[in-house]
């Protein structure tokens, strides 16, 4: 590999500088002995024949040089250890600092240079090179089960698999965690010899690590890009350009399934750039007030009278102009914002509702994320005190799915709001995650039938079945029953066949903002201002 090469010439380069000195070193010796041989020869002859030496000034400077020859020597042989164990440290700290210590694979500092370094070199060939980004599946979830020492003893399995698929002269590197880096020198006249080669790759890390007789699974998703469809201009940061494009790729691979490979694709620096961009743009706009609810009508089917209204974000971005949840929801749970966000509107929402007639209800939908928040009971009381708003006007919705993911923590919220009096509706119900026994154990006050359910009603027998169904279930439990996304004459209708429900759905109108909402209650004297003595009256007993 380029970088051994490298290291080898370092080596060299010592090796023939201990060789000069100990070249200085013996020439100083030889010439001592022959300048001074013939004083050396009377000194020795003297002392044999008559005991003592013939000059004393002489031989005392003969044994003064002698003596710190033998010094010099003695001194030589010290520093010669001395550079000789610093040079070993030097070694140690050299390799310790470009490669991992676990895996023995170069690490995130030194992947660059050699990535170069193999470019340069296969350029002067016709060569390309591939470049691999290599992330272990579940890696986390597998340490996290078996342990650290195991995640340790996969790691190097994973190591000497990928190492024994890569070609000569190949390079791996560890960029930490369970992320690797390889690349290779490929004929661009033989691409297809890269599928094979990531195809080995992916099948060698899938066979089970037999680990203390454990079997444990991992897999790997693989981004590649290549130096054949990069500008040769940007020679100096090709190698970083490569490994960003490689880790992109791979990331679309993770996407796309896991357990596979993705190539690099001019599109994904555009995803990556908007992604970005949106980010910075929520971080930004939660605290400026771009975060806005708009509100949706929730009517009783069987008279035709407006109950209440659930509570949608809406982004008044100044770019994009107004932006639906799907969009900026599930960045802001991926970036740790989204219960800032949810407070910012729920904060506005409680506002707004205040000033409607205390007997319309207000229904917010809550982020599974904020379920695993123990504080957020609290946090949602501070802001009803803050806004005076009665907590029996308020519905928090918790999707079915929440209640596969942590049932325990579920139940202790439910417990703590309803003992507050805010009421909670089950919502997306039919997605096929709760059962009748957690219906009967969490002290729900309302469901919503799933809208993929209720907007095929017209079309659909097996909608039709499921809705009845739902809707004996809440008859016998007590419990009422909203419809979401009745959207035509023709699915309220069928849905009116089936038992009585409230619903809610763009038959009935989009939602729409503050504003528009209180020009239409006051139209109606639905405001607080506005009404009537019996309806105080019937809220406060309802209360």
């Amino acid at each position: 590999m380029p970088h051994d090469q490298k290291t080898k010439r370092e080596k060299m380069a010592k090796a023939d500088k201990d060789l000069i000195g100990l070249g200085i070193v013996v020439a100083m010796i030889i010439l001592i002995i022959a300048n001074g041989s013939s004083v050396i020869a009377d000194f020795v002859t003297s002392l044999i024949s008559n005991g003592k030496p013939l000059d004393d000034i002489l031989s005392a400077a003969l044994l003064l040089n002698v003596a710190l020859l033998l010094f010099g020597c003695r001194r030589y042989m010290d520093l010669t250890g001395e550079v000789s164990q610093r040079r070993q440290a030097e070694e140690i700290a050299r390799t310790l600092a470009q490669t991992d210590p676990l895996t023995g694979c170069l690490n995130r500092r030194t992947i660059d240079d050699a990535l170069q370094d193999m470019i340069a070199s296969a350029r002067i060939t016709g060569h390309e090179v591939v470049t691999m980004v290599i992330d272990l599946d579940h890696f986390k979830r597998s340490n996290d089960v078996h342990g650290h020492l195991a995640g340790d003893a996969v790691l190097l399995e994973a190591t000497r698999r990928i190492r024994s698929a890569l070609p000569e002269r190949s390079i791996i590197a560890r960029l930490g965690g369970d992320e690797f880096a390889c690349a290779a020198i490929y004929d661009p006249d033989h691409s297809e010899a890269i599928d094979r080669l990531v195809l080995r790759i992916n099948e060698q890390i899938a066979h089970p690590i037999i680990i203390n007789s454990l079997a444990i699974e991992v897999t790997a998703s693989v981004g590649l890009a290549t130096t054949s469809s990069s500008d040769s201009s940007a020679s100096q940061k090709l190698a970083t350009t490569l490994l960003h494009r490689a880790d992109l790729a791979m990331y679309q691979a993770k996407k796309a399934g896991r357990n596979g490979y993705r190539w690099f694709d001019a599109s994904l620096e555009s995803e990556l750039r908007y992604r970005n961009e949106l980010e910075h743009s929520i971080r930004q706009g939660i605290p400026a007030g771009e975060f806005v609810p708009f509100y949706e009508k929730q009517i009783d089917l069987d008279t035709g009278q407006l109950t209440g209204f659930e509570m949608l974000a809406r982004w008044k971005n100044p770019r994009r102009g107004l932006m639906s949840p799907d969009v900026f929801i599930p960045v802001a749970e991926e970036i740790g914002l989204i219960s800032d966000l949810s407070e910012s509107l729920i904060r506005q929402a409680l506002k707004d509702a205040r000033e409607w007639n205390p007997r319309l209800t207000l229904s917010v939908n809550i982020s599974p994320i904020q379920l695993r928040d123990p504080w957020f009971a609290q946090r949602l009381l501070r802001l009803l005190l803050e806004a005076n708003f009665p907590p029996q006007r308020l519905d928090v919705e918790i999707t079915e799915s929440c209640l596969h993911e942590n049932l325990g923590m579920v139940r202790t919220l439910i417990t703590s709001l309803k003992n507050q009096g805010i009421r909670i509706s089950l919502d997306d119900f039919g997605n096929g995650y709760s059962s009748f026994a957690q219906l009967r154990t969490l002290p729900f006050d309302q469901i919503k039938i799933d809208r993929h359910f209720v907007s095929n009603l017209d079309v659909s027998k097996d909608s039709a079945t499921i809705i009845e169904a739902i809707s004996s279930l809440g008859k016998g439990m007590g419990l009422p029953i909203t419809a979401e996304g009745i959207e035509t004459p023709e699915v309220l209708a069928e849905l009116r066949k089936l038992g009585s429900f409230k619903g809610q759905g763009y038959l009935y109108g989009q939602p729409t903002d503050a504003q528009s909402v209180h020009e239409m209650l006051a139209d109606q004297n639905m405001l607080r201002e506005l009404a009537t003595a019996d309806d105080q009256f019937e809220h406060a007993a309802a209360a």
